[in-house]
């Protein structure tokens, strides 16, 4: 039963065309003594019925010449006679059929040349009708063309949904690139910014142990040379990692003077944005504690990115900033008032640089429609492992 469809699609065509000869056979032998009947004997006329549609079982291997000859052999056996192709019912549902297929055609100059073919066929077949009239010759040639007009107009619709489908995978494509390459960029910037705090806390302990060392007494030596050594192998530790932040910045990108933000400088964030058009409200839940530096960090992170994807994407009148302090973990919140659900301001960050910065402390993201309306972002940043 499961192939039944496949062999229907596959076959089906082929049993109609069989069908057509069948029912032109029998059609011929029962209407024998018609009016308008062939005046050939059906020894003649049934073999030369059959030889006229059966070319239409090749069209798969001779997409055009199939359809073509059956035209051809149409008009020779209107010579044999002319009341044949006319009187046959089947004959002319064949004619249509083969038109469209030839209209249908890939190759348009083939579908030109078929068409050519099918005006002069027809008009071949009505000119030898003994009983044909003067608007036949515009009429007959008239629905044949309908017919080839009706499998061009189908062909070009294939092309268009195939181009259609070609376009689609290509946007796939460049969009899936984009979100790699902005994902690529994401990581750096964040690797450059974890650098950034190790190579802080590096330093500072590297001072500490050096003080230490210089208020040792002397008979202290052997502790002294150890400290000597530790704040030795700080300093190189140092001196490798600016050489790895100077690899992580882009070329021509200068090393941060300032430090970098947290969340004690929001306030700043939000004024900013405030003054670019778009007003927020911070609302604190919890009681705030001192983050960890990175964690600090990627919270200022999520938020001012939160943001700019609503003043670029999301055409809102406000926005709304929520900080959970939970004792496991610090929850953020953005929601806009707006409609937009862009991922990315172009520039590689956006949502997917959000996400890459909470997938690192192995927090939850989740983006899309509030059920109030607008645009919502939750994320989540669990500080147990972090610390």
């Amino acid at each position: 039963m499961t192939r039944l469809p496949d062999l229907t699609r596959r076959y089906g065509f082929d049993a109609l065309v069989v069908i057509a000869v069948v029912v032109g056979a029998l059609d011929l032998a029962i209407r024998s003594d018609a009016a308008r009947a062939p005046q050939t004997t059906l020894w003649t006329v049934v073999p030369a019925l059959a030889l006229v549609v059966l070319p239409l079982l090749a069209r798969r291997r001779f997409p055009f010449a199939a359809p073509a000859a059956l035209w051809l052999l149409a008009a020779a056996a209107s010579f044999v006679d002319g009341r044949l192709i006319i009187f046959a019912v089947s004959a002319t549902v064949a004619g249509l059929a083969a038109a469209f297929l030839l209209g249908n055609l890939p190759d348009p100059v083939q579908a030109r040349i078929g068409l050519v073919i099918v005006l002069a066929g027809a008009s071949t077949i009505v000119y030898n009708d003994p009983n044909h009239g003067p608007g036949d010759f515009v009429f007959v040639p008239i629905l044949f063309t309908i017919g080839w007009l009706a499998g061009y107009a189908m062909r070009e619709r294939a092309v268009q949904a195939q181009a259609a489908e070609v376009r689609a995978a290509v946007a796939e494509r460049e969009r899936e690139a984009t979100a790699r390459l902005a994902v690529a960029e994401e990581r750096t910037r964040i690797a450059r910014e974890l650098h950034d705090i190790v190579a802080h806390a590096v330093s500072v302990m590297v001072l500490q142990v050096g003080a230490v060392r210089h208020r040792l007494p002397a008979q202290l030596h052997e502790d002294a040379d150890a400290l000597k050594d530790v704040e030795q192998a700080g300093r190189s530790a140092l001196a490798e990692m600016r050489r790895l932040l100077g690899a992580l910045r882009s070329d021509g990108e200068a090393a941060a003077l300032a430090p970098e933000p947290g969340l004690d400088r929001l306030d700043a964030l939000l004024a900013e944005v405030g003054r670019a058009g778009l007003p927020v409200q911070l609302m604190i839940d919890g009681e705030p504690c001192p983050l960890p530096r990175a964690i600090d960090l990627s919270a200022y992170r999520i938020v001012q990115e939160g943001l700019t994807n609503v003043l670029k994407h999301a055409h809102a009148s406000r926005a709304e900033v929520t900080l959970r302090y939970g004792p496991d973990d610090l929850r953020i919140d953005v929601h806009d008032d707006g409609a937009g659900t862009a991922t990315s301001n172009g520039s590689g960050h956006g949502l997917v640089g959000i996400r890459e910065r909470v997938k690192i402390y192995r927090g939850e993201m989740s983006a899309g429609t509030a059920e109030d309306g607008g645009f919502l972002l939750r994320t989540r940043l669990p500080l147990r492992d972090a610390s």
